[in-house]
């Protein structure tokens, strides 16, 4: 039985799609629903600009309070997404969102960490590949999450199929 989700979202153009999957699955298993982004740790570049801008009182700081303040913001702008997408009406599906949180680090190591943490019964997120053209439609991170997952995955297929004529 489905007691509980996690639903891993990318906040990209395809998220709507997939919150609606995961929104309708929680109600019909009247489960609750956990959801969580990851957010990639800034790169050597990043990090040496920030180091030739900053001291290193300044820079401990903006790790710390910066970071902290961002994913604070992406956390609320993700519930205000929802709020948004399901209206007055969605009251009750707001209510079977336990949690939102935004985690730094892989994103396929996060989503699956997340899933073993709170013990869920299924994992929700798009199939989605960011590269152009690519021969797959299956994500880096899909196909990680699907390889490792220790519970069901429920994956939302985002790439347009080619229609027939178009090869």
């Amino acid at each position: 039985m489905i007691h509980s989700m996690l639903y891993a979202t990318d906040l990209g153009l395809y998220a709507p799609l997939v919150m609606q999957h995961a929104l309708a699955l929680a109600r019909t298993f009247n489960a609750d629903l956990y959801v969580v982004h990851a957010v990639e740790p800034m790169g050597l570049f990043a990090e040496s600009v920030l180091q030739s801008y900053l001291d290193e009182q300044a820079l401990n700081e903006f790790h710390s309070q910066g970071l902290n303040t961002v994913i604070a913001n992406i956390e609320r702008q993700v519930l205000d997404s929802f709020r948004e997408e399901l209206g007055d009406e969605g009251a009750q599906d707001l209510e079977r969102i336990r949690a939102v949180r935004v985690l730094q680090g892989d994103p396929s190591q996060v989503i699956l960490d997340q899933a073993q943490k709170l013990s869920v019964d299924l994992l929700i997120l798009g199939s989605h590949s960011h590269v152009a053209g690519a021969e797959t439609p299956l994500g880096r991170t899909a196909a990680r999450v699907l390889q490792l997952a220790q519970v069901p995955v429920y994956l939302v297929p985002l790439v347009q199929r080619r229609r027939q004529g178009d090869r």
